[in-house]
């Protein structure tokens, strides 16, 4: 399962991308610590933390679309959704929102592109689109506007 540019990379360049994806993978904990501090974060939008809800729901849930038992491509959906859901977030929120929980040594806007970056390198395009396509499709459920509260 090779991304369309790995083609035309050499045997050295697809090494490096590799061990730069290895090394970008082990963020994944602490940004999922992060996914879910944010849930509980009232300046968070609504339709921002369906978005993350469903972000943590595929990352833990047994069955993805590329299943997480595959040795390292298995993990790759799971990084590139949860890098686009964090950059959707930190775009749209204060970044002081994001940053009030971040708990990493690095700056989390340049993780999270890092992994988007890489993780598109080997990811078909048809599942980059799928994964880009829940980030969306929860943000139009969300969308629906709340009750107002009626006062008495």
């Amino acid at each position: 399962m090779s991304g369309p540019q790995e083609e035309s990379m050499s045997m050295a360049e697809r090494r490096k991308m590799k061990s730069l994806m290895r090394d970008l993978l082990l963020f994944i904990p602490n940004l999922l610590r992060l996914l879910f501090a944010l849930l509980r974060d009232p300046r968070v939008s609504s339709a921002d933390k369906a978005i993350l809800a469903g972000t943590i729901i595929y990352v833990i849930a047994p069955i993805d679309v590329i299943p997480d038992f595959i040795p390292f491509i298995g993990q790759i959906d799971d990084a590139y959704l949860v890098a686009i859901s964090l950059l959707r977030l930190l775009n749209r929120a204060k970044r002081n929102v994001v940053l009030d929980h971040w708990k990493g040594g690095y700056d989390i806007k340049e993780l999270v592109t890092s992994i988007s970056r890489v993780a598109q390198f080997f990811l078909p395009k048809r599942l980059k689109k799928v994964l880009e396509g829940r980030i969306e499709a929860a943000h139009r459920l969300s969308a629906v506007p709340e009750p107002q509260a009626v006062n008495e």
